[in-house]
């Protein structure tokens, strides 16, 4: 594992994802690829123009998650912390952009910055860099512990708390949402064994609503999205040697309302077969075939208090918007 410390700072980074990123990569495809319904889980979005899109996406005015998620925490964030203990601690799983920690870093200081640590998780080691430079820099005294890692495999990287003192395990943006049910559960249950009798978890749900809003997010008409979705292709030809064209599909995404999640897939416009030279694979595709690139759940109060108590946890705070948009909950052990 690299270790990386800046005392001056108060900065430590540790990367236990520096290895086998590419092999992980390479298992994905090679199961999804080869399923009778292709598929591929969103991670593989995420390289650095995969990132550069998602904020672009997020510029969109269709694209309404991230503006009502930070305008509920903008207006809430006083009172989560009230209602979480006071912690002096916050972990955020997926950092990027800092404007959400800087919300919450606010309504945690209250004069005590120096006594304030910053957990930052992301697949990305210049994210982490860069939310820990930027964030030293605005809260003097904070202390950044950072991990470069995945959450679904790297949560036991996390530096263990501070004792008697309470933390807040922030997982925002929805993602939660691109776990199918199973999965969502497991993870919410790795999450409640991070936690403390006195730590919560603070989680940033999409709610179900109109689909024609919902489909509008994911549909938006500068076409960033499906730019977005087809990146999943070139980070397959450049890891993995293979040979995707990438305008050979088309972007489609649509809301299930009897799972009630959104779908995202790439349709092949033409018969095609593309070669993965890495994996010494050979996948063919007929013209119209679908491979899935993205599930995001969205959720009902209901919905979501079932998950929490199947992970043992129990609603504490429940934030919502005017036009309950977006969901954000406090969570603890029960």
């Amino acid at each position: 594992m690299a270790r990386i410390a800046d005392p001056a700072a108060s900065i430590t980074i540790e990367a236990p994802l520096n290895q086998g990123t590419e092999r992980r990569l390479a298992d994905d495809v090679l199961d999804g690829l080869t399923r009778p319904f292709k598929e591929l889980p969103p991670k593989h979005f995420y390289d650095a123009r995969g990132s550069e899109l998602f904020e672009a996406i997020c510029e969109q005015p269709e694209y309404y998650p991230t503006r009502t998620e930070l305008a509920i925490l903008t207006t809430e964030a006083q009172d989560i912390v009230r209602r979480a203990g006071d912690p002096t601690e916050l972990v955020e799983l997926g950092c990027g952009a800092s404007a959400k920690a800087r919300l919450l870093l606010d309504a945690m200081g209250n004069g005590r910055q120096s006594a304030l640590r910053y957990v930052p998780v992301d697949v990305s080691e210049s994210v982490v860099a860069q939310a820990a430079q930027e964030l030293t820099e605005a809260y003097p005294g904070l202390r950044v512990h950072g991990v470069v890692g995945d959450f679904e495999r790297h949560l036991d990287h996390l530096p263990p708390p501070r004792e008697d003192e309470p933390r807040i395990v922030a997982f925002l943006g929805g993602t939660i949402g691109n776990f199918p049910p199973g999965t969502r559960r497991r993870m919410l249950r790795d999450l409640a064994a991070l936690l403390g009798p006195r730590d919560h978890l603070l989680l940033g749900t999409d709610l179900v609503k109109d689909p024609a809003v919902i489909e509008g997010a994911y549909n938006d008409a500068a076409g960033v999205t499906a730019e977005f979705n087809r990146n999943v292709l070139h980070v397959m030809n450049r890891e993995l040697d293979a040979d995707f064209d990438p305008q050979a599909f088309e972007h489609v995404a649509f809301f299930d309302r009897r799972r009630q999640w959104v779908e995202m897939r790439l349709r092949a416009r033409r018969p095609c077969i593309v070669n993965l030279v890495a994996l010494d694979l050979q996948v063919e595709f007929a013209a119209g075939e679908e491979l899935r690139t993205e599930v995001s759940a969205k959720f009902t109060r209901r919905r979501l208090q079932r998950d929490y108590a199947a992970a043992g946890l129990t609603l504490r705070g429940w934030y919502t918007d005017p036009q309950e948009l977006f969901a954000i909950t406090l969570a603890g052990r029960r």
